[in-house]
């Protein structure tokens, strides 16, 4: 459960804006979503694995740019 304060005569608008920075930083609504439906261990092992090749051919190729 996140928290957010709202100081003495903040905006309404602003305090929200923390929030949903708040959720978004706690990658909350990626969780929810992700727990509608179950996903194989193998199927998540196979997506982290590309997600860790996509990354690693993103820096080669990138870091003769430096």
């Amino acid at each position: 459960m996140l928290r957010i304060l709202i100081k003495e005569g903040e905006n309404i608008d602003r305090a929200l804006k923390r929030y949903k920075r708040k959720c978004k930083n706690v990658k909350l609504v990626q969780e929810i979503r992700g727990r509608k439906q179950y996903v194989k261990k193998s199927v998540k092992m196979r997506e982290q694995i590309k997600k860790a090749q996509h990354k690693a051919r993103y820096i080669r190729e990138h870091s003769d740019d430096i």
